[in-house]
């Protein structure tokens, strides 16, 4: 039995499908197909249910894919211990990051990240909070960048800052002559939203409180904030949006953007990772690189009401 071994029945049952999992090894599917049999030999026990479509993990192979998964960890841990040790910066960082962050911060970051260290390979994954707590949980994920608190106690959560909710409004709708807004003008109104799932949706409930049937004034749900701003456009409505994605509008997109009275609505980002977790060198990277990447006016010291999620 083998690390790559472990490697390869892994990641099969992360992708349910062998030549995609190959893919992702590197490696050819015969090979990754081979070195899977070869350890169902030794073993004497069948690791998937090849019949089935994706492929699934047999009973026991559910519980030997999850001490691989733990030995791959412990090994990843004692490489990092070694680096941490000498101050190496290299090794690989997995990060994942809600979808209401990715497209605004990422791009502030990631290339003069990789450029000062050119050593160390950037996995990220865009993921809802909940599938990124349980990654970083099962060390599937090494830090995550979310909305917090998450008030789990297995977590430590580094504030990064915190942004203001702004207000994006048709230009044709009767918001749209007011300068600032309170929270309460824009209840029960024609609001855009987010699918369930994103906490982003539960904050902008929690902002407007709406009341009555919430079918009937969320006519419409997306999985994209750029998608609900294109409604907005062509459509008319509201929909809220997080102080980022205002940095690359244009003139005629910020006429449509408006701000509430203080105290401000706002969110809380963070730098979470496992109470276990031992990359504290690259981690104290990524927060330093993040935090001179955010502009100026997104600070930890903002004041305002910050809105939970959960």
């Amino acid at each position: 039995m083998s690390l790559i071994q472990y490697q390869y029945i892994v990641a099969v049952d992360e992708y349910r499908h062998f030549a995609t999992a190959a893919d992702k090894c590197f490696v050819t599917q015969p090979t990754l197909s081979m070195q899977i049999q070869k350890l169902e030999q030794q073993l004497g026990v069948l690791l998937f249910d090849r019949s089935k479509h994706p492929v699934v993990p047999t009973d026991v192979g559910r519980k030997v894919i999850d001490q691989a998964r733990i030995i791959l960890n412990e090994n990843q841990k004692l490489q990092a211990i070694i680096y941490e040790e000498q101050q190496v910066t290299t090794g690989t960082l997995r990060i994942g990051i809600i979808p209401t962050l990715s497209p605004y911060l990422l791009p502030l970051f990631v290339t003069s990240f990789m450029n000062k260290y050119p050593d160390v390979e950037m996995v990220v994954q865009e993921l809802i909070t909940e599938r990124i707590i349980k990654k970083l949980q099962a060390d599937q994920l090494d830090v995550g960048v979310f909305v917090t608190p998450s008030e789990d106690p297995s977590l430590i959560e580094k504030i990064l800052f915190r942004e203001e909710f702004i207000a994006y409004i048709g230009e044709n709708h009767p918001l749209s002559k007011k300068d600032t807004l309170d929270p309460s003008d824009i209840e029960g109104t024609d609001i855009w939203v987010l699918n369930e799932g994103h906490c982003f949706r539960n904050q902008v409930l929690n902002i407007c409180q709406p009341l009555g049937d919430t079918k009937e004034q969320f006519r419409f749900e997306s999985g994209s904030l750029e998608a609900l701003k294109k409604l907005v456009d062509k459509h008319g409505g509201i929909t809220l949006l997080p102080e980022l994605a205002t940095l690359d509008m244009g003139a005629s997109e910020k006429n449509k953007v408006h701000f509430f009275n203080d105290p401000k609505p706002v969110r809380e980002v963070s730098l979470v990772f496992h109470r276990s977790f031992v990359k504290s060198r690259l981690t104290a990277l990524l927060y330093d690189e993040i935090l001179n990447a955010i502009p100026e006016n997104s600070r930890v010291e903002k004041n305002g009401k910050i809105i939970r999620w959960n």
